[in-house]
């Protein structure tokens, strides 16, 4: 099976034949948004200082190493583990809805407005495995811009240009369907299953 990888700008059409569980691999550009930039985006109806429109944006609060390049400001990449996508799901659905983001990077799961608006305007959800942070940092070919650095580090807009940045796995896809709500039920009815067996052999225990 060949490796499928995404390039930056994204179209809806690059999203339509993927589903929940593939592995996929960006190249191109992603940004690192946080928890603050969501915020003011939704709650304050500020404008990105830059475009992500068909882009993919990383919840991380990455670890910055500042270089000197010739007297030239220029920053390395450290480590870069996912936050708990979670946290951003009361603004995801806005956010995309604003931004024109198509792919989002993160850690766990999202919910019902993420996966709304995924369907409604062309995006995906994707988990990069947790405790790989400085194998990520690896795939950082450079960090080409910052914006919002008064935010403090982890909630800058750290705008990092990758090669084949992942395993992303799909969690939310551009239809709406969500890997993690559909195991969710799968192992609910195993779960069920197997307590049925086991009780009745431990009735005895008070």
């Amino acid at each position: 099976m060949s490796k499928k990888i995404l390039t930056t700008p994204i179209s809806a059409e690059d999203l339509a034949d993927i589903k929940i569980g593939d592995v996929i691999y960006l190249t191109g550009h992603i940004v690192t948004c946080r928890d603050v930039p969501h915020r003011r985006v939704v709650e304050e109806g500020r404008e990105l200082p830059l475009d992500i429109r068909g882009g993919a944006i990383l919840h991380a609060g990455p670890i910055i190493r500042k270089m000197d390049d010739g007297g030239k400001e220029a920053f390395e990449m450290v480590s870069v583990g996912p936050t708990t996508s979670m946290r951003m799901e009361k603004f995801e659905r806005e956010f995309i809805a604003k931004t024109g983001v198509r792919l989002i990077v993160g850690k766990g799961g999202m919910g019902e407005g993420t996966m709304s608006g995924c369907k409604e305007f062309g995006a995906i959800h994707c988990v990069f495995p947790a405790g790989c942070a400085v194998v990520a940092a690896t795939q950082v070919e450079e960090i080409e811009s910052a914006d919002w650095t008064e935010l403090g580090m982890p909630e800058t807009l750290w705008k990092c240009r990758v090669k084949e940045f992942g395993p992303l796995i799909v969690s939310i896809d551009a239809h709406g369907n969500n890997l993690f709500e559909q195991n969710k039920v799968k192992f609910n009815e195993k779960k069920d299953a197997a307590l049925a067996e086991i009780l009745p052999q431990v009735g005895f225990i008070k």
